[in-house]
């Protein structure tokens, strides 16, 4: 009979750790072997001594710490290729969140747990869509785990923001999108829709957009917001739009712009309340995470008979999973819920539980 994966992947003040393989997965500080579902900031951390992640997420990671702190010893393992350590196959598989985003498939003795790291299930231009793998055991997120989170589609949002553009021509639209995954998804999505003027971006978004282009993903023509502009020269970028971190909005920086409309593009913004307390005058329902609809279709997907909870609105899944008859655990990881999507993470590129 299979060991349960309790018996060999243990909750630690790391984070998870396979026992019989010797690594974290996602650790929260530095360690001996880490594997690295994605690039955002509470998941990849530097000073480790060996990663594995995919070659984009690899990269990312080089852009965000250097060379020298993204691993002394740097392993690329690309979508559907396997490695076996110490006895433990492990597998990457697109988790749809941001370039490079994977969910670390580990089989030990004929148990597999597919630990997800942050996932959605909408499509997206510039990554590769989730991929749902039977298991014994899931690990899901739950960012948006509250009957409250059902996104509407991308593609309205982003015409509620161009109807905007055309709508007040006189005004700059200025976008509070993360520097990693959620800007460059944006300018996909508005190219898409048939926007094909330069889209503008704050400095702290730019070296990232410059990356995923490298990487393959085109996201067409891109400029800094000016600098140097001496003081009263007249506002600039009217009917244009500009995206930067989101907490850039309330800064001098914004000044410059031409009577700014202030967007935030976030799963967040469903809640009036937090849209009305950031002045968000154009609050954007675009999220990077799984909404309660598409976690209890994951759910299903996967067919777990056991699904750990790694952070969020832990209590209101595990109780509609026990609902299906599924046992639901919380895990309570230390590390996954410090970060709010304002202040420190902005200029990092995530979308994380208040």
């Amino acid at each position: 009979m299979p060991p349960h994966p309790e018996t060999w992947m243990k909750v630690t003040p790391l984070g998870l750790y396979c026992e019989p393989g010797g690594f974290h997965v996602d650790p929260t500080r530095a360690v001996d072997r880490a594997v690295i579902s994605h690039g955002h900031a509470d998941h990849a951390r530097p000073g480790h001594a060996a990663v594995l992640a995919t070659p984009e997420t690899l990269a990312i990671m080089r852009a965000r710490f250097g060379e020298d702190r993204a691993g002394d010893t740097q392993q690329p393992l690309r979508y559907g290729e396997s490695v076996t350590i110490n006895g433990v196959r492990l597998t990457l598989h697109p988790a749809g969140h941001v370039l490079g985003s994977a969910q670390v498939a580990l089989e030990w003795q004929g148990s597999r747990i597919v630990v997800s790291g942050d996932y959605k299930r909408r499509r997206d231009p510039t990554c590769a869509g989730f991929v749902p793998v039977e298991c014994d055991v899931f690990v899901t997120e739950a960012t948006f785990a509250l009957p409250v989170f059902r996104h509407p589609p991308d593609s309205h949002e982003i015409r509620r923001l161009l109807d905007s553009v055309a709508l007040f021509p006189e005004r700059a639209h200025v976008v509070g999108a993360y520097a990693l995954g959620k800007t460059q998804r944006i300018i996909a999505l508005l190219r898409e829709a048939g926007w094909d003027r330069p889209i503008h971006l704050h400095g702290a978004v730019e070296k990232l957009c410059t990356l995923y282009e490298s990487l393959g993903v085109p996201l067409g023509a891109l400029l800094p917001v000016p600098k140097g502009l001496k003081r009263g020269h007249p506002p600039i970028l009217a009917g244009e739009i500009v995206i930067a971190p989101p907490s850039a909005e309330a800064t001098p920086w914004a000044r410059r712009l031409a009577d700014p409309v202030t967007c935030a593009a976030s799963g967040w913004m469903t809640v009036r309340q937090r849209a009305k307390l950031r002045a968000v005058e154009l609050p954007l329902i675009i999220s990077d995470h799984a909404d309660w609809d598409e976690l209890l279709q994951t759910i299903d997907d996967v067919r777990a008979p056991e699904v750990w909870v790694t952070h969020g609105r832990d209590d209101a899944l595990v109780h509609a999973l026990s609902l299906k008859g599924i046992r639901g655990r919380a895990l309570h990881l230390v590390g996954r819920e410090d970060e709010e999507d304002e202040g420190a993470p902005e200029a990092l590129g995530e979308e994380t539980t208040p």
